[in-house]
């Protein structure tokens, strides 16, 4: 076949390419984007090049924006703070369906242990991680790279460890040694915590704090650490895309990196990390709900 232009070209590398079985050859090494790099890759897989993505501009005026921080310090014990507390809630809901919150119960050291602990699983030898690969989403216990591998969307550059807490709990002999005892720990605190903000919203929409609680919006968690490895060519692709939770709500806890981007007035607002913060998410099944 003789080439004689460039579109030519492409076609023809295209017309080559089998993107499921690039997909299903990576999904079979059971060693996930951390298995990649551990490979040496200087070049990432095609599956992962993100394209052309829903690019939206952060304009100055918008690096300045910063979602709210809360503090939930005393709000049980000073009645006055309390319908402070509720109207910044209430506010930050509406206007941004993201906050954070600081002083919350949870101590900084479980939220550190917390993040080293995912970090020691995925940072395992490739053997011991492949024992916990799945894809079947009834096991308790899962560490997979994007749940949706094989759907038409972008593959993102990372990987995920994941596990029931309610209403059916993993076993502890389930979880990996490598990080059982923080995995429990950080399980029983933000679940009270989850319940905490749940009657919290509640009374930001001026309903009894156990509204959202008896609607069973509290009824199910579970829990996700997710893995970004360093990338070779990070402007060809995207730890995680645009999306939205399709949950009631999210509390998001991230290490000191940073990365995390929400959409506000169709702007790209960049959330710094803020020690001992966790970020709440209101999620879709929340909207619909209120």
């Amino acid at each position: 076949m003789v080439v004689t232009n460039t579109n030519q070209l492409g076609e023809t590398i295209d017309s080559t390419y089998d993107r499921k079985a690039e997909k299903k050859a990576f999904d079979d090494s059971k060693a996930g984007v951390r298995g990649l790099v551990e490979s040496g890759v200087t070049k990432i897989p095609r599956m992962f090049h993100a394209g052309k993505l829903d690019v939206i501009e952060t304009s100055p005026s918008h690096t300045k924006l910063s979602i709210p921080i809360i503090d939930l310090k005393d709000i049980h014990s000073n009645p006055a703070l309390h319908t402070q507390v509720m109207g910044k809630i209430r506010s930050a809901c509406h206007e941004w369906g993201f906050f954070q919150v600081i002083n919350h119960g949870i101590p900084i050291s479980v939220l550190d242990e917390m993040i080293g602990g995912i970090r020691r699983f995925h940072e395992q030898d490739a053997e011991v991680r492949k024992e916990f690969y799945t894809r079947d989403l009834k096991k308790k216990v899962l560490y997979y790279s994007n749940i949706s591998l094989y759907s038409d969307q972008p593959v993102n550059w990372r990987d995920t460890f994941g596990f029931g807490v309610a209403p059916d709990p993993a076993k502890p002999e389930e979880i990996p040694s490598v990080c059982r005892d923080i995995v429990i720990e950080y399980s029983k605190k933000i679940r009270d915590l989850g319940f905490t903000m749940f009657e919290l919203l509640s009374e930001a929409l001026g309903l009894n704090p156990s509204y959202l609680k008896e609607l069973n919006c509290a009824e199910g968690l579970f829990i996700l650490g997710h893995y970004y490895p360093a990338c070779p060519e990070p402007e060809l692709t995207m730890g995680t895309t645009k999306h939205t939770d399709s949950n009631f709500m999210t509390l998001l806890l991230q290490d000191q990196l940073g990365g995390l981007q929400v959409l506000h007035q169709n702007q790209w607002v960049n959330v710094p990390p803020v020690h001992g913060a966790l970020v709440v998410n209101i999620g879709d099944l929340l909207q619909v709900k209120i």
